[in-house]
């Protein structure tokens, strides 16, 4: 709080400064303790503090000075390294003690050419008050220049004159006048002064305030006009850089400041290396050809959506993806099935590995204890130890938690793919009653995990029951459209593969017969009929049928 000489704590007033030049600028409590307003010293016994020094006697009869009026002399703030020419070109003067110690700074304010404020800056304390208003002025410096090819915004008014000095002198520098939390309000007062500049470079405080703050302040600008220094690690601001003599740093940094674009905008001319020098997604081919010439194989990063009717094989088609992950690949794997216990899951996996159904207990009794383990060894041990985690707790309703599982197996485990069976499961566990919306939130957290994480997704979705008497069962086509519950889940994901199978023919391999249909590809866009995969009874498998294998009508647009 700025302290006045009309402070009626204070018994007596104008008294002269044994610390200081001045005559008149001390208030003396009933204590005996006294606090000079020039210097800003406090002294906890005036009288002690005077023993043995030669005063001038306060001017009683003189008229009081207004508070603008700034007293000191022109020197070079030795502390700051700056020089007395900078100091006297932005008028700022220094107040010495008896002992000829820099005391306090006094930095000038004008409105327009007119001094209307001073601010007081103790050395030693860092403490500072204003006399007079700043409110109505300008910015430090701002009477100094008009017009030019470029000006700099500091944080301070030291930082201001440091970068005068940095650049030779040349360019016009100027400082906001309420520090960084204050800079919007700052530049707003004073927009038609940089009008007249081209080029706008704000050099604030290398720190998180500053950062923001330069940002904030950017976006006043017309695009392409303000540039953001920033600064050589290990410096805070432009005086840091002055006194360590980092003369051509600073003057590279502020050459190599970058034109302020919104976070989300980007200038293609600057993008040529990236352009160059992008990373591959990793990928791992589909285990069906079909899937690879259409989709070029299944990349992390991404969130492929897999449909089809109730009954039509997507458990099977997602057991044989994961086996094909653990097999293929040295990534770890994370599944999520919700419909399912664990012990389900692995079994299932293990069953393509077997060509048997192993989750059925006679056809699992066919193989002895020895011989499933060295199967568990191939997936889930040896070699494979601690790359597969699967998810425990069947009828888990608490939709966070499977988030912070999800997002443990990918962050913790360090799971590069991961399965989730089924997108209605964790509708469920919303419970809001509202399945669009339910979706639409559950859509958006996947799509900002992939890619947050850069971890592939498989997302196993169920389709909404067509109109008519023919439903998916015996074979629609399927569409976009016939997602179940929203529209997000074709938006958000990457890639969206349907099963297609008429399950009510009486051709028995037709009715065993899956079609694979590509509905979306961001990466490719190539869509359509892609594979068709054939379930045996007896294995549990699914195998991709060739085009010798299918007996084609060269009427229909369905062979390829």
């Amino acid at each position: 709080m700025r302290a006045t000489m009309e402070d009626k704590t204070w018994d007596k007033l104008k008294q002269p400064c044994p610390l200081c030049p001045s005559s008149d600028a001390v208030g003396i409590n009933a204590d005996g303790s006294a606090k000079c307003f020039s210097c800003g010293e406090f002294m906890p016994n005036y009288n002690n503090a005077c023993e043995g020094k030669t005063m001038t006697e306060p001017q009683t009869t003189q008229q009081k000075q207004p508070d603008s009026v700034i007293e000191g002399n022109f020197m070079a703030l030795t502390d700051r390294k700056i020089s007395q020419a900078t100091a006297q070109k932005y008028g700022v003067k220094a107040v010495q003690d008896l002992k000829g110690q820099v005391v306090k700074h006094l930095y000038p304010y004008y409105n327009g050419h007119e001094l209307s404020a001073t601010k007081y800056r103790n050395t030693i304390s860092k403490d500072f008050f204003v006399s007079g208003s700043y409110n109505d002025t300008g910015l430090f410096g701002q009477q100094l220049f008009k017009g030019g090819k470029y000006v700099t915004i500091t944080e301070g008014e030291c930082d201001a004159m440091a970068a005068y000095e940095l650049l030779g002198s040349k360019w016009a520098v100027v400082s906001i006048k309420r520090g960084a939390q204050g800079a919007v309000k700052d530049i707003k007062e004073s927009l038609e002064f940089f009008e007249e500049f081209e080029n706008v470079i704000i050099a604030f405080d290398n720190d998180k305030a500053g950062k923001e703050a330069s940002v904030k302040v950017a976006r006043l600008f017309k695009p392409g006009k303000a540039r953001i220094l920033t600064l050589p690690n290990g410096f805070k601001d432009p005086n840091d850089m002055l006194r360590s003599n980092k003369h051509k740093d600073f003057v590279e940094s502020w050459w190599a400041s970058k034109v302020y674009t919104p976070s989300g905008v980007i200038n293609v001319s600057e993008q040529r290396e990236k352009f160059h020098n992008r990373e591959k997604k990793p990928s791992v081919p589909y285990p069906y050809e079909g899937l690879n010439k259409k989709l070029y194989g299944l990349r992390q990063g991404e969130l492929v959506t897999l449909t089809g009717g109730t009954g039509l094989g997507k458990s099977s088609v997602t057991r044989e993806l994961e086996h094909h992950l653990i097999k293929s690949t040295t990534d770890n794997v994370g599944i999520i099935a919700l419909e399912e216990d664990w012990r389900r899951t692995i079994d299932g996996i293990l069953s393509i590995e077997a060509n048997a159904r192993l989750y059925v207990d006679e056809e699992r009794e066919k193989f002895s204890k020895e011989e499933l383990d060295k199967m568990f060894d191939i997936l889930y041990d040896g070699e494979n130890k601690n790359r597969v985690w699967v998810h425990s707790h069947f009828g888990t309703n608490d939709i966070d938690d499977i988030f912070t599982k999800l997002r443990f197996m990918i962050i913790g485990c360090d799971c590069k793919w991961v399965v989730i069976d089924h997108l209605h499961m964790l509708v469920s566990a919303v419970h809001d009653g509202d399945e669009r919306r339910a979706i639409d939130s559950i859509m958006t957290r996947l799509r900002s995990l992939v890619e947050e994480t850069g971890a592939g997704i498989i997302l196993v979705s169920h389709l909404r029951r067509v109109d008519g008497n023919k439903g998916h069962e015996n074979g629609v086509e399927v569409s976009l459209s016939h997602l179940r519950g929203s529209n997000s889940i074709g938006q958000l994901s990457d890639c969206v593969i349907a099963l297609e199978r008429n399950q009510q023919s009486d051709d028995p391999e037709e009715a065993r017969t899956t079609k694979l249909r590509v509905l979306k590809s961001r990466y490719t866009g190539d869509v359509g009929l892609a594979a068709r995969v054939i379930y045996d009874g007896e294995t549990g498998r699914l195998s991709e049928l060739t085009n010798d294998d299918i007996e084609f009508d060269n009427s229909t647009s369905e062979a390829f």
